[in-house]
């Protein structure tokens, strides 16, 4: 048993608790000083490295608001917008703690996008964090499962709509289709039955999942140390008491640093809480106020904005583009063997593999093509630290065209979005086609295009001008 601390003669009763606490639960303690004040973050973070401690706060917003949500909302169909309604109308406050619900899932995307955005450009998924973006991009899988069986909760028409929809995707999947739909549903038809399993997820199972993904996250993270806008090792340069020399302790200096991003977001959280928590139907849409109504569908269902980029991939996987796929693959094929400089058992299996392929593509239909899209446009992202072969992590000290490359990267993937909330047209179609073939290709041709180009010298230590 470790020996006991005593407090100073003449200590503050505030330093006698602290010290008493600490002889009695010294794990906390010791947790405290390697994730807070003994760890050593780079001195040179910038704005872009708020959003990972305001994707901890809205997490938190959203587990204290559902609580209080649970207390009042009833998970059966006949009464689920009801339920709603009353939160909204007669619970004191109820309308804001709905609100802050709704407004935070939206928030929570932003967030995380951008989180995702910084740790892209300046390569923070390279070695040795290649698990800690994993974690990430797990996490950012099952924040796509919570905010899905969220958003049926209310019952209204996009709610119930858009559930039926979406489920229905699953049965176009070969062999297992239809009863993986049906067992997804618990039913024939989204009902009573899928309500109550939404719930039942939403509530204990999916958030459970994302707490364990959080905290592997950030334990994977202060194991390895935070990288930095130079995508410098910080702890390659130490002082003889093996602190790293661009180091400064996460607390105070970082914790204090945050709540200016903290105060920023929580001033734009609160205006559009306060004064559009719809924002013109897009963070709640208006078709989502009227009671679900299973004999009439919407004009026109699409989910909501922050999954319209992969759902406008979807609707994209057309027969026309499926065929040009095909064509595309055997061409790709053609051209390895020709200018690969491949053995000849090379290029016989990758003639093979493109035969195949192309063969696969013509065998089951377009909407099972659209589905697998959908769900390789991010299972992708699990696979960026080893597509990735540029020399140099931090986007600083890549060639000056990546960072053009990037934002029509962006460009492309905000225009997704944008086509997905619309109703498809052909014009439409097309732009979303050659948005989908650039998304792909951008992480495909990876291991080519971030080889070529003029590299400039990476500095032994962070570049740092206080501010």
């Amino acid at each position: 048993m470790a020996e006991f601390k005593e407090a100073p003669a003449g200590a503050s009763a505030l330093t006698q608790a602290t010290v008493w606490l600490e002889n009695r639960f010294p794990t906390a303690f010791d947790a405290y000083r390697v994730h807070m004040s003994e760890y050593y973050a780079p001195k040179n973070f910038n704005w872009m490295y708020f959003f990972g401690s305001l994707a901890m706060l809205v997490l938190v917003i959203q587990i204290v608001t559902g609580i209080f949500l649970v207390m009042h909302y009833k998970p059966d169909a006949a009464t689920a917008f009801a339920s709603v309604e009353y939160i909204m109308r007669d619970v004191p406050w109820g309308w804001l703690i709905r609100y802050m619900h709704s407004t935070g899932a939206s928030a929570f995307f932003i967030v995380v996008y951008l989180h995702m955005w910084r740790g892209m450009i300046y390569g923070s998924y390279r070695k040795p964090r290649e698990l800690v973006w994993i974690f990430g991009c797990a996490i950012f899988l099952a924040l796509m499962a919570e905010a899905f069986m969220g958003y049926l909760l209310p019952w209204g028409q996009m709610s119930y709509w858009g559930a039926q929809v979406i489920i229905n995707l699953f049965a176009a999947i070969p062999f297992v289709g239809e009863e993986l739909a049906i067992l997804i549903r618990g039913d024939y038809v989204v009902g009573d039955a899928t309500l109550n399993r939404f719930f039942s997820f939403h509530v204990i199972a999916v958030p459970l999942v994302l707490l364990g993904l959080v905290v592997a996250h950030l334990l994977a993270l202060h194991d390895v140390g935070s990288n930095n806008p130079d995508g410098v090792e910080i702890k390659a340069k130490k002082d003889s008491r093996g602190i790293p020399l661009d180091g400064i302790p996460f607390h105070p200096y970082y914790t204090v640093h945050d709540m200016l991003g903290v105060g920023v977001f929580l001033m734009a959280f609160s205006a559009i809480l306060f004064f559009a928590p719809e924002l013109g139907g897009y963070f709640l849409e208006y078709n989502n106020f009227i009671p679900a109504d299973p004999l009439k569908t919407p004009a026109h269902i699409a989910p909501v904005w922050y999954f319209t980029p992969y759902y406008s991939m979807l609707r994209a996987t057309t027969d026309v583009m499926v065929n040009w796929l095909v064509g595309l693959t055997l061409v790709g094929g053609v051209l390895a063997i020709l200018l690969g400089g491949l053995s000849a058992r090379g290029k016989v299996a990758i003639g093979i593999a493109a035969v195949v392929f192309a063969g696969l593509l013509k065998t089951f239909d377009a909407k099972f093509w659209g589905v697998v899209v959908m769900g390789a446009a991010v299972l992708i992202l699990f696979a960026l630290p080893w597509l990735d072969r540029s020399p140099v992590k931090s986007i600083r000290y890549r060639p000056r065209w990546n960072f053009w490359l990037y934002l029509v990267f962006v460009v492309v993937f905000l225009v997704l979005g944008y086509l997905g909330i619309k109703p498809p047209s052909e014009t439409g179609t097309l732009i979303s086609q050659i948005g989908t073939l650039f998304y792909f290709g951008f992480f495909l041709l990876m291991p080519w295009w971030s080889r070529i180009g003029e590299f400039r010298p990476v500095p032994e230590r962070v570049r740092f001008q206080a501010h």
